[in-house]
């Protein structure tokens, strides 16, 4: 078989170089999310965007609290998109047509002059960047490393607070600016991520194991021989190809049909609907913890419930996000040291403490009669619930659905989660400006209820996916493993298994032992053709 390098696609770059260069682009994705995920907390503030849109006025909270809101159902069927396509395009052209579709919204948006071209511009960037989201995940865990997989993932999701911090501070910059130019120029901004994307992800590698699902052998074995800079003959290489493989064939022969999955109670399945839940579950708990209250309008909050002006909401949402962005690299080295069950679980009773907090200091300090002290006290929880969140639950939700999910369900796993993401999060964008309003301090004890709700639901039900291959997964469930996962050690510990570790190497003296053989046949076969001539 040929070396890697004797072929020149993916501009001659193998190991971690080829693999760094995947990790930017996605990381350029998830930037991009963050930088949306921040944009319209300064837009609708801002005088001149609500006058020409002919937004003033709290008669106006509810088409206001919609038009931030769309967004998301944008986001959704984006999702939806990438379920329904995403597995037949790739990782990468689902990619390109997410960006494509993003630049048509940015470019609707930043042109706007009423509020019905506002909502479509809305709804169009959504669609592309629900797509996105739903696949740069997918294509980062199926093409890293165990031991960086969740460490990628979670660099991702900081360069998301990065997009989000970035995004910040040039609303507060432009505050000073006043006019169009204060809205217009943040929204034209993500060309800047559009334009590098465009740059990037053409030349890149397809995902190894879409290659392989679609019968792309020769393809996906090179792919797999560059992102480990071996041979394509390496025992390793071939070790991990005849996994892929297996896990592959084994879903193949077992799957059942979207309409059969509720009722399938065959243990030789590999739990497709329970690992589905799973990794939706995960998002749904995300999005009901609270952090797009934050996202979406901590300037609102601060000027209505806290009584900060304009500016220095602003000011305190831009320096939360830099304290967001530096302690969310905590979760990079603790992914795989704590895994996943152990960030979610502190992360989430971080989260409800600083509501618990939050809500009683409101209750004493809300405007415009309250204690000013204990209002202004508050802001410092609002900053600990930011600490919290990027801890853990920032990036997890995104990376547990791409490892828990097996390969021919990591697609629609994935789309499924992002889906369910954004789905909950227009529900949160959508009431909260109205739960605000009408609810006041009170508003905040629903989502302190629901962090506690979630800390058993973590500790019971989800299994650890921390240094574990993709397809150790697969074997795990293949095992019939009991849905409460408390009792199973190797269901718990961050650390991988010793019956996967024996496993693997079983396979790779196998493949060496088999390479071996094939030498020496072929020796043989040059030493007898020599004696013949």
């Amino acid at each position: 078989m040929a070396k890697p390098s004797e072929r020149q696609p993916y501009l001659a770059l193998t190991g971690k170089r080829l693999l760094f260069w995947i990790t930017f682009a996605c990381s350029v994705d998830m930037l991009m999310f963050g930088y949306d995920q921040a944009v319209f907390s300064g837009v609708i503030v801002t005088d001149n965007f609500l006058e020409l849109h002919d937004l003033v006025g709290p008669e106006k909270t509810t088409v206001l609290s919609t038009l931030t809101a769309i967004y998301d159902i944008g986001c959704f069927f984006g999702a939806i998109i990438a379920f329904t396509l995403g597995e037949r395009l790739g990782r990468k052209k689902s990619i390109i047509a997410g960006t494509a579709i993003m630049a048509i919204g940015a470019i609707i948006k930043t042109s706007s002059f009423s509020l019905e071209q506002m909502f479509v511009g809305r709804i169009v960037l959504g669609i592309g960047n629900g797509i996105n989201t739903a696949t740069a995940p997918i294509w980062q865990t199926e093409t890293s490393p165990p031991h960086l997989r969740g460490k990628l993932v979670m660099f991702e999701m900081m360069m998301n607070i990065a997009g989000f911090s970035l995004c910040n501070w040039i609303n507060y910059g432009l505050s000073y600016a006043g006019g169009a130019v204060a809205w217009r120029f943040p929204l034209a901004f993500q060309f800047v991520f559009i334009i590098a994307l465009f740059a990037t992800v053409p030349w890149l590698p397809e995902s190894p194991r879409w290659l392989y699902h679609h019968s792309k052998n020769s393809e996906a074995i090179d792919v797999l021989a560059r992102l480990q800079d071996k041979d394509t003959s390496d025992p390793h290489v071939v070790a991990q190809q005849e996994e892929i493989k297996y896990s592959i064939q084994y879903e193949k022969d077992h799957q059942i049909r979207w309409r059969d999955l509720f009722k399938s109670k065959t243990t030789e399945d590999t739990k497709p609907l329970r690992r589905l839940l799973l990794g939706a579950g995960t998002q749904f708990i995300q999005q009901f913890e609270g952090i797009n209250i934050m996202s979406y309008y901590l300037p609102t909050v601060l000027i209505t419930a806290v009584g900060l002006s304009n500016e220095l909401a602003r000011l305190l949402t831009a320096v939360n996000s830099v304290t967001y962005l530096i302690l969310s690299c905590v979760s990079i080295p603790l992914v795989e040291k704590w895994g996943r069950r152990g960030l979610m679980l502190v992360s989430t009773a971080g989260q409800g403490f600083a509501f618990l907090v939050i809500t009683i200091l409101l209750r004493y300090g809300s405007p415009p009669t309250g204690n000013t002290k204990a209002a202004e006290a508050s802001i410092f929880f609002f900053f600990f619930y930011y600490i919290a969140f990027g801890v853990g639950m920032l990036g997890i939700p995104w990376l547990y659905p791409t490892e828990i999910n097996s390969i021919s369900m990591r697609t629609k796993g994935a789309a499924v989660a992002t889906a369910t993401n954004w789905l909950t999060n227009f529900v949160i964008v959508e009431i909260t400006p109205i739960g605000i309003q009408n609810l006041g301090w009170k508003f905040w004890i629903v989502f302190t209820v629901f962090n506690t709700a979630f800390m058993p639901v973590i500790y019971f039900f989800y299994p650890e996916t921390a240094n574990r291959t993709l397809e150790d997964l697969d074997e795990y469930y293949r095992s019939n493993p009991p849905l409460i996962v408390v009792g199973d050690k190797d269901a718990t510990s961050s650390k991988r298994p010793l019956k996967y570790i024996e496993r693997e190497e079983s396979h790779v003296r196998d493949a060496a032992s088999t390479a071996v053989d094939a030498t020496a046949r072929s020796k043989d076969q040059m030493i007898g053709s020599e004696h013949h001539e």
